[in-house]
């Protein structure tokens, strides 16, 4: 921290505001308690190393399996997004012609419809 006033005065508050909460009787219960628990776990884990090294291998073995199925699900969507960036054109032709041949249809469809209508209105004269 050097020379520097502002690292101090933090440490100071931190003591300070540590204090103040002390003041608290819940606060103070709370202290002692987990205090009186991490002094248990301290203690338990010096006398049984074999116990916290199988404790930690398990963590290690569950994140490093959380982080190899993201790793998988990742690649998958890149892979699906890549699939799509190339079927997007496909498609996209796919929905003009379908809606060029709609079109089409329309047009013959209405003629036929004005070609039946007005043969049925030369067989009424």
């Amino acid at each position: 921290m050097g020379n520097s006033k502002f690292g101090k005065f933090i440490l100071l508050g931190a003591i300070v505001g540590g204090a103040v909460s002390m003041f608290d009787r819940s606060t103070r219960y709370q202290v002692k308690r987990k205090s009186s628990a991490m002094i248990e776990q301290v203690g338990y884990y010096s006398k049984n190393p074999d116990v916290l090294k199988d404790k930690l291998q398990q963590q290690k073995d569950k994140y490093l399996s959380i982080y190899e199925q993201f790793s998988g699900d990742a690649a998958y969507i890149k892979n699906q997004v890549e699939e799509l960036k190339t079927l997007t054109p496909q498609v996209k032709d796919l929905v003009v012609g379908t809606k060029d041949a709609f079109v089409d249809s329309k047009e013959e469809y209405k003629e036929i419809v004005n070609e039946s209508k007005e043969g049925m209105e030369a067989k009424k004269i």
